[in-house]
Parts: structure tokens; C-alpha cells; sequence
């Protein structure tokens, strides 16, 4: 049980809640090595010593210090303000229906974007590139072995092979003629501000239209957070006219 007593300092008492809770902030991969028994009692130990501090602050009268009132107040600041933002922003909505009628207008943001996968060969000039090209297309090179032997970026360990990705994640001019390129071929030289490339598209897949029920959450999440965020400008407009503000 959560509520289980399992030490008690000077009248206040540890629950299992408490060392749970303790346990629950650490780092996640710190957190199963204090789950056993004995990490348990470390915990435990660590509270104790937390309340002792506790007990010794009272019985020092630290709460009728100037320097305790003043971070009470910081404390009261911080919690009514988050108090505030959070009742506010939660009373923002989204029905069914404007979820529905967020998706037919916004059809597109929402659609699987098409990708490419794409393999490539970086080089200092065009010329090179050039040459390199003509030994691939003769088959006197393999394009993998030629990556290895003349890419100046990092994928020439994988042969130039780029991976997946979306249409729009690579600079303007690559992904151009990834794009457009037909599977299997090699580019002519394309430049951009990395060099010059070579290109061969391993696969391309279309991008899909996406069923509303499939991404009903995501539309919902996305037309809540615009919703906020309206909200949260128009109040701080309206505070704005209220409140007296001197920056100085």
C-alpha cells in the first residue's frame, strides 16, 4: 500500500508514497537500481536525513527568518501564476466538429509526405564529378565502391546511401533531382553549397492522402494548441490594458 508508514522523524512520517514519489523523479535509467530492497532503504535513509534537516530548520526558527518569508513569496509568485496560465489554457476546447472541419480544410498537413531514398557522391568540382560518373555508367566502378574511394561526406562508410527521407529535408537543389530522378539512374552533377553531387535514387515512394480517423488526434492536438494560443494572446492583451506596466 501507498500509505504504508515506514520510518517516521520527529512525529512526521515516511509512507511508501513518499519513497515511490522520490524514486519516480530521478533519471529513468537511474530509477530501476532503486527499486530493489536495498535501494529502497537508501531512499528511506535519504528521507530521513531530508526531515531531519526539516525538523533541525523548525527548531531553529528559519521559518521566521526575512530570507524564508522571501522565498515564500517567490514560491507564492511562481505557483499562483502556473495556477493561473493552467486554469486559463484549460478552459480552451475542440469539438468533433471543428476537429472535422480543421481536417477537410487542412487536408495536406496532415497527408504522409512523399521520401526518397537516395545514395550520393560529394566531390570538390564538377569535373570529378564528371569523370566519376562516366567509369560508374561504364561499369568500370561500382557507385558504392566509388563513394568509398571519392566522397568527401561521411555515408561514403555505407557506400553513399543517404537513408529515407521526406521531400522538402535535404537543400533545394537535391532534392530537386532526387525527386525527379528515376530509380536506378545517376544524376549528372548537381552543385550545391556542400559541392558537388552525384546521384542515384534507390526507392521513392508516394506520398498518401491521410483518413481523418487515422490522424482525428493529431488534428485535435494541433487545433487545441492554435486554440491556446490564441487565448493565451488575448488575455495577455486585456491584462495589458489593465495592469500598469513600466519598463524602464
Amino acid at each position: 500500500m501507498n500509505n504504508k508508514i515506514l520510518a517516521s522523524v520527529n512525529g512526521k512520517n515516511i509512507t511508501k508514497w513518499d519513497v515511490d514519489s522520490f524514486i519516480q523523479k530521478l533519471d529513468p535509467q537511474t530509477q530501476p537500481q532503486y527499486r530493489s530492497e536495498e535501494g529502497q532503504k537508501q531512499i528511506i535513509g535519504e528521507l530521513i536525513n531530508q526531515n531531519l534537516f526539516f525538523a533541525d530548520a523548525v527548531d531553529n526558527k528559519m521559518d521566521e527568518t526575512p530570507a524564508y518569508k522571501t522565498e515564500i513569496e517567490k514560491a507564492r509568485e511562481f505557483i499562483l501564476t502556473q495556477m493561473n496560465i493552467n486554469t486559463f489554457i484549460s478552459e480552451s476546447s475542440v469539438s468533433d466538429a471543428e476537429t472535422k472541419a480543421h481536417f477537410e480544410a487542412n487536408p495536406e498537413r496532415f497527408a504522409t509526405q512523399p521520401t526518397a531514398n537516395t545514395s550520393h557522391i560529394l566531390v570538390g568540382s564538377e569535373e570529378l564529378c564528371h569523370e566519376i560518373r562516366a567509369k560508374i555508367v561504364s561499369e568500370e566502378i561500382s557507385f558504392e565502391d566509388a563513394a568509398k574511394e571519392n566522397s568527401t561526406c561521411p555515408s561514403k562508410d555505407n557506400g553513399g546511401e543517404l537513408g529515407a527521407y521526406a521531400k522538402g529535408q535535404m537543400v533545394p537543389e537535391y532534392d530537386n533531382v532526387a525527386f525527379e530522378l528515376p530509380i536506378g539512374e545517376i544524376s549528372q552533377p548537381v552543385k550545391t553549397q556542400f559541392g558537388f553531387h552525384l546521384i542515384r535514387v534507390n526507392e521513392k515512394k508516394d506520398g498518401e492522402a491521410a483518413e481523418f480517423e487515422a490522424v482525428k488526434q493529431d488534428v485535435y492536438k494541433e487545433l487545441l494548441s492554435a486554440k491556446q494560443r490564441e487565448s493565451y494572446i488575448g488575455k495577455i492583451n486585456e491584462m495589458r490594458k489593465k495592469y500598469q506596466i513600466e519598463t524602464f
